[in-house]
């Protein structure tokens, strides 16, 4: 399966210097290159980790960092002091690269050779030494990044350095990240508000308005057969009620008219360049849509469930940081099996030790989570001033343990707050014909919900089968945002202490943050 990550490379640069001669760094560079290839060859990686030589000296290190930050394809960097590589020379170079960093700390050899070491093994082989070097001046310097611990052959290491590769392109893929607002916040919600501009300056992706004047140029030239192929295609993919297709019924016009709208979006967002967009109900074009036609006639909740499926970022009710971490979610799972959506906080289930949360919106979940294959229905949607039939794929979520993430702006800094949680089995909802997820939040739901809340998150999230705290704790590294992980672990005393530490650090660090 092809993904967008075969447009990045993850250079590789080891160090050394020219201390133990000519013959020594020949040895580095020979050790270094099986490394890589060995690492490229171990089915681990997903995206090509690319070697970029040793490095001798500050001007060696400076100038291939500088190539780093110009190199569209070049997403991080992994560095690794195969010998004793004097930090002040990284100096320069640390202080121009603006691409991630994970440093490895591993070895060559994995085991001493006791019978046969000597001096000359000894100054080729000092990770042990050169790594700690290493470590101090990016401690010393304040530079974010990852450290990796473990042998290069292991698989746990290389999955960790995987881990790392995922949340790089998705960060690269966030640098020209548009997001569009088809209307703004609703009801003086201010949860899914925020800066924008700093959300642009810390984490890269642009937010713009679009009237739906704008968007109506699309929405006129989507030619009729390209909707009836698309209804076709809906009907060939999705179980459904055989009545229908029949076209003489309103609610095939509603199916029709729901994939015009999803023609439209993905042409406007394909004509703006746009990785993802926002929806509400109060900017979907001429008020008489019944008899004018112009417009939508509803919110496009299954236009929106399908581009979500396609990775375009969504946020409901013109929740942009939502659509925005939705992408870049989206990008670190690329070619992953279990899938990922937006969702919502519905409605409490108290069942004692099975108490839970409903997920579930509107209209706009994403069918990467469904345990079957989605159903296409029609239903009246009473929401909204256009309280109108509208057609939603209906389904229930796995019930498996995963992953939910939300941003907040907490007006000094950007929180990032990562819950585990286990989707459960649901009961039926023949009265609330929506996709659902049913999940408890970890360690409990009575925990987990009140330290969701102390954190100030979201009643939005993004939530993944497949990526893991590691992921969201690399990311935000990369990004320089605050994290705090809820899990089987948390107390509530604990996290209130956690939540104060936060406080204080970016009270005292504003520099970290500026």
């Amino acid at each position: 399966m092809k993904t967008m990550y075969e447009n990045y490379e993850i250079w590789w640069v080891t160090g050394a210097q020219l201390l133990y001669g000519g013959d020594a760094v020949v040895a580095v560079d020979s050790h270094s290159k099986e490394m890589v290839d060995g690492l490229n060859n171990s089915g681990n990686l997903p995206i090509k980790v690319v070697y970029k030589g040793t490095a001798n000296s500050s001007r060696e290190v400076e100038d291939i960092m500088k190539a780093a930050n110009n190199d569209s394809r070049c997403v991080g960097i992994i560095t690794w002091m195969h010998t004793f590589s004097p930090a002040k020379m990284w100096i320069h170079g640390l202080k121009v690269l603006s691409k991630p960093l994970l440093h490895l700390h591993t070895q060559y050899n994995a085991e001493i050779p006791w019978d046969t070491m000597d001096m000359d093994f000894m100054n080729l082989n000092q990770s042990a030494h050169g790594d700690r070097e290493f470590g101090h001046i990016c401690a010393r310097m304040r530079v974010r990044r990852k450290v990796v611990t473990g042998y290069w052959k292991d698989a746990d290491t290389q999955k960790r350095i995987a881990v790392w590769q995922r949340v790089c392109a998705a960060w690269a893929d966030s640098q020209d990240m548009l997001i569009l607002r088809f209307g703004d916040q609703m009801n003086n919600v201010a949860v899914t508000d925020g800066d924008k501009v700093e959300a642009e300056v810390r984490m890269g992706y642009h937010v713009d308005y679009m009237p739906f004047s704008e968007v109506m140029p699309y929405f006129d030239a989507v030619k009729d057969e390209d909707v009836d192929a698309l209804v076709a295609e809906y009907f060939r993919l999705y179980t459904h009620d055989e009545k229908l297709e029949d076209k003489s019924t309103v609610e095939y016009k509603k199916v029709w008219n729901s994939a015009k709208a999803e023609l439209t979006l993905r042409a406007v967002l394909k004509a703006k360049g746009a990785k993802g967009f926002t929806t509400n109900f109060d900017d979907l074009g001429d008020a008489d849509v019944e008899n004018t036609g112009r417009g939508f006639d509803q919110i496009p909740g299954l236009a929106s469930q399908r581009l979500m499926a396609e990775g375009y970022g969504f946020g409901a009710e013109g929740d942009w940081k939502s659509a925005a971490l939705y992408r870049t979610l989206w990008v670190m799972g690329q070619g992953m099996p279990g899938g990922c959506s937006f969702l919502e906080d519905y409605t409490l289930n108290f069942d004692g030790k099975q108490s839970s949360i409903l997920q579930a919106h509107m209209l706009e979940v994403c069918p990467l989570i469904a345990e079957e294959k989605p159903r296409l229905e029609v239903h009246f949607l009473g929401i909204g001033y256009r309280k109108s039939l509208t057609a939603r794929l209906v389904f229930t979520s796995k019930p498996e343990k995963g992953v939910t993430a939300t941003v907040v702006d907490m007006g000094n800094r950007f929180r990032l707050i990562v819950n585990d949680v286990e989707c459960i089995k649901s009961k039926p909802l023949p009265k609330l014909p929506v996709a659902s997820a049913l999940w408890i939040p970890m360690p409990s739901f009575e925990v987990g919900a009140t330290a969701w809340i102390l954190a100030g998150g979201t009643h939005h999230s993004c939530f993944s089968y497949d990526i893991t705290p590691e992921y969201w704790e690399d990311y935000a590294e990369i990004a320089g945002i605050e994290m705090v992980h809820i899990d089987k672990d948390t107390t509530i005393e604990g996290f209130k202490q956690t939540l104060r530490m936060g406080e204080v650090y970016y009270m005292l660090n504003k520099s970290l943050y500026l």
